[in-house]
């Protein structure tokens, strides 16, 4: 039976599979997943979930959008559960995984869509056992690209 969030996890992990990738994907699948069910429990408000994604050293790391760095797991599962527990935390969905596996290390660089706002996202993944553990995430605002109307550049051309 699945329980809450794993539907969601699921389907991310189906839609996933189904985008070409320059890279083999039964490497990087299991990565893929594991990035899926970070932001399903995200999504879900899933504390226990969000507890379970994150290595169980003092050497993880995170950089939520306008923070600065939090290291060491109690601070770290500590902002995840502040931020999980507020009512009006954001919604969030990830776009564009693209995972980059090397040996024992992975990171997943994404496209996070919080409330209408592009932001982009790099997780930081180390295997334990047959899986993966989250150790950083960082996701900051995208520059947006302003472009000025012609009647603009031309009317404050010099003549």
């Amino acid at each position: 039976m699945l329980q809450c969030g794993q539907n969601q996890t699921q389907v991310a992990l189906d839609f996933s599979l189904s985008l070409a990738h320059p890279r083999g994907m039964a490497k990087d699948s299991k990565v893929i997943a594991a990035n899926a069910a970070f932001y399903a429990a995200f999504s879900t408000g899933d504390f226990a979930g969000m507890e379970r994604m994150w290595a169980d050293d003092d050497g993880i790391s995170c950089i939520h959008p306008g923070w600065p760095a939090i290291v060491g797991r109690a601070t770290v599962i500590g902002s995840w559960r502040d931020i999980l527990q507020n009512p009006e935390r954001p919604q969030i969905v990830c776009a564009e995984p693209q995972a980059i596996v090397d040996g024992d290390s992975a990171r997943v660089l994404c496209i996070e869509i919080v409330d209408g706002t592009a932001l982009a996202a790099a997780n930081h993944f180390r295997r334990v056992g047959d899986g993966w553990r989250l150790v950083h995430h960082q996701s900051s605002p995208i520059a947006q690209i302003v472009e000025q109307a012609e009647d603009d550049r031309t009317s404050h051309r010099v003549h």
